[in-house]
Formats: structure tokens, sequence, C-alpha cells
């Protein structure tokens, strides 16, 4: 009598094959890809070494060392004191498999994923560095932190939502300070001009939403999955986001602002005057970051038009100068 659920040479048994072969396959996979990886990294490991560390028997690692040797990779056995498995001197990856450039690319993006703590990034690289026989993968370096808190307590659940689809609750804070619960169907995560966003379904307001990371709270992710994705809509800049209207801003800056000219402003946007100050014409969306913007320069910078702009900027600037010197403002 068969067991419940069972039928004979039916789909069941026959999916139940399938994705049992295919877990088997891929286990032998790793397990081969882990040994090649160990004795590049080792000169000589025995086959007692090798069971242990990869939890299977001797015998299994004879057989995984035979599959190896037919598929054209030079490992060698030697019985004896100070005998074991090794593999022939300057092996590395059959280069017929990706060239440099592919390599290349391949090991530069994982080091990049590292930035984001990516932990199969973390594991893989050297494995495929060593494989490949290169070491000159660290060329480029990321960093997407700031100089204060990552905030990986939002990060790090967010990105785990994204890969499985799942349903995440949280809150989050408005322009105007106030916060409100959310829950949204995570789809990508965004990092534009120096900020990370989160594109997402906002269940909550029933609308698609771009949430800035570093103005979320108490990220949540529940066991609620979704299927909807991110081809459904085309996503706004975060930047122009909402109905803000533009403002035309033309600034006068001190010599001594002048790197943050360069490194904020288009040259097509900057103008130096012979005296070293510096003229910058620029567009952006007119809200209170605007404002901010402007006083971050502190007294190396004026605003010369608009002049509805220089006046609202006078009035901040006085309601700062009171509360210095203790009137309310």
């Amino acid at each position: 009598m068969e067991p419940d659920g069972y039928v004979r040479d039916g789909p069941v048994q026959c999916e139940f094959s399938l994705r049992r072969g295919y877990r088997v396959k891929r286990m032998r996979l790793n397990r081969l890809f882990e040994i090649v990886y160990v004795l590049l990294n080792e000169e000589t490991v025995t086959a007692k070494r090798l069971a242990e560390r990869l939890e299977v028997s001797v015998r299994t690692v004879y057989r995984d060392i035979e599959l190896l040797s037919a598929a054209g990779i030079p490992v060698y056995m030697a019985k004896g004191r100070g005998g074991g498995i090794r593999l022939l001197d300057g092996f590395v990856l059959n280069k017929s498999v990706l060239s440099d450039r592919e390599q290349q690319e391949i090991l530069t993006a994982l080091h990049g994923l590292k930035e984001i703590r990516d932990p199969d990034a973390e594991a893989v690289l050297p494995r495929l560095g060593a494989l490949f026989g290169r070491r000159d993968y660290r060329w480029l370096e990321v960093d997407f932190s700031g100089w204060g808190n990552r905030r990986e307590d939002v990060f790090s659940p967010l990105k785990t939502a994204v890969i499985e689809r799942r349903v995440v609750e949280f809150e989050y804070v408005g322009r105007n300070g106030e916060k409100s619960a959310r829950e949204a169907e995570p789809l990508q995560l965004w990092f534009k001009n120096r900020f990370w966003y989160l594109k997402a379904w906002c269940r909550t307001r029933q609308d698609w939403r771009i949430f800035k990371l570093s103005r979320m709270r108490n990220v949540r992710v529940t066991p609620r999955t979704f299927e909807r994705t991110r081809d459904e809509v085309e996503w706004p800049n975060p930047a122009s986001a909402g109905p803000l209207p533009e403002v035309e801003l033309t600034l006068r800056l001190e010599p001594a602002a002048a790197h943050r000219v360069y490194d904020e402003f288009d040259d097509s946007e900057i103008t130096r005057l012979e005296d070293g100050r510096f003229i910058v014409r620029v567009s952006f969306p007119e809200d209170e970051w605007v404002y901010g913007y402007v006083l971050s320069f502190g007294d190396l910078a004026e605003v010369l038009a608009p002049a509805h702009v220089r006046e609202r900027l006078r009035e901040r600037l006085e309601r700062m100068l009171g509360r210095y010197r203790g009137k309310d403002g």
C-alpha cells in the first residue's frame, strides 16, 4: 500500500524526483566548487580533512576527485607520509569559460556588493578570485555610507523583503515631520544623488511611492507575499516627484566655497568672476529644502535672484538671529 499522496509514475512522483535530483546535483556542484577552492588555497590536503570540512565520507571525496579529473581539472593524489590531494602548480579556471573582461566585471560587481553587506558576495568573491587566478579586483572601492550612522537596521530588512517579495510595515516621516504608519510592497532599492530610496506600492495610500530610506523607522518584514512587479509603472524622479514648481536661482558664492561649487554644480551653471567669486545659475524644486540648502553655505553664498527667495531667506535669518539674541521668533 502506497503512502497518502503518492501516485506511481504520476506527476507528484515525477515532480518530487525532479526536485530531489536538482537538489542533489546542486549540492554536488557546490561541493566540487569548494574542493577546487580549498586546493587552490592549500598546496596539499588529505581526503580525511576534506571529508570533515565538507561533512561527507572519505569515499564521497574520492568520487568527487574522480569527477574533477574527468572534467579536465589536474587533481593529483599521493599516498604515504606527506601525501594527499593537490592541484597541478599554476592551475587556474579555464579561460575559455569567461573572457578576461567578463571575469574582471564579475569580480568588480561582487566587490561593489560587499558595500551593501551582501553575505553571498562576501563569501563568493575570494573564491572566484582564486578560481580566475586574479588578485586585481579591488581596484574599485564603493562606500555608500555617510560619516554617521549607516542605518543598516533599515537597509538589510528591505533588501530581504525585495528579494523574497514580502510586504513590509514601517513608520514614515513626512516633509512636515509627522509620522504615518505604512504598509507597502517593496520592489526595488535605488541609490541616487547620495541617497537611498525604496520604490514600492503603498497599500496604505493605494498608489506608487518612492520612500527615502533615511525617513523610514521601525521597518518590519511580514510573512505576507505579493505578486506585483516594478514593470507596471514608470517611476518618477524623487527630486521632482509631486507638483512642486521649480525656481531658477542666481547665487553669488565666495572663493572659499570653490570646492562645493565644483562638486555640486555643472560647469555650464558656473561663471567665475575676475575677483575669484562665482555666479551660479541653477534650477531647483521650490520647497523648504532649497532654503536649507542655500543656508548650508553660511556666509559664503548670497541669493541675487529671484527677489521672493531672497526676501524669504532674509526673514529666516532674522528669526534665527532673534533666537540667538533670546527673542521669540
